[in-house]
């Protein structure tokens, strides 16, 4: 399913990736795409694609927070938005790095600091979508927001978002089927469609 889904995505919305990709290309402030290290066991990395939608800066780590808005193009604020910024994941999912529906994707800090937890999470195999994403993202976002440093964000985001992020991705894991990866799939695309206000988008 994950490859016929990505495989038509890719031919239908092939337009729409290369219209993109043009756009970011003539703001000529960085690359076209931003490959971001994340883990898709707790040895094993993978490359994620997005559409870039910040100003690079080197040694940039951790979660997306008020200290990162400032880089933020007024593009990749509506990429954001609309998180038209996740479909280059279609070739992750090609790849067999995820797949469209399952816990999203650490980056390797987080599976370091916190082993026990992605040890358990890690056993689904992340996705574009999931659980956690569908009834955490707007909350988690608001959280972020209220965050005035880099320290604070990493601390909110480890103590606040991370643990109840994984209940809910363990609570796909031990539920999985066929029926819930489209109703996940489903309720993203209305969620999507409402087009949200906050730019801060999952990790």
């Amino acid at each position: 399913m994950d490859i016929a889904l990505a495989s038509l995505a890719v031919l239908l919305l092939s337009p729409v990736l290369i219209w993109i990709s043009l756009r970011i290309w003539r703001q000529g402030n960085g690359p076209v795409f931003y490959v971001s290290e994340r883990m898709k066991t707790p040895d094993h990395a993978f490359g994620l694609l997005k559409f870039r939608t910040m100003t690079t800066q080197p040694g940039d780590t951790g979660v997306t927070g008020p200290t990162k808005a400032h880089r933020i193009t007024p593009f990749g604020a509506k990429l954001r938005q609309s998180r038209l910024d996740e479909l280059p994941q279609l070739w992750n999912i090609l790849k067999g790095d995820i797949s469209i529906v399952g816990p999203r994707p650490p980056l390797r800090e987080y599976v370091e600091r916190f082993p026990d937890i992605y040890g358990d999470v890690l056993r689904s195999r992340p996705g574009v979508t999931g659980l956690a994403t569908l009834t955490f993202n707007q909350r988690e976002a608001r959280l972020l927001a209220e965050c005035k440093s880099a320290e604070e964000t990493d601390r909110v985001y480890c103590r606040r978002c991370i643990p109840p992020k994984a209940r809910l991705d363990l609570i796909y894991h031990q539920n999985a089927n066929l029926t819930l990866d489209i109703w996940i799939l489903w309720r993203t695309l209305r969620q999507v469609s409402k087009r949200p206000n906050h730019s801060q988008m999952p990790a």
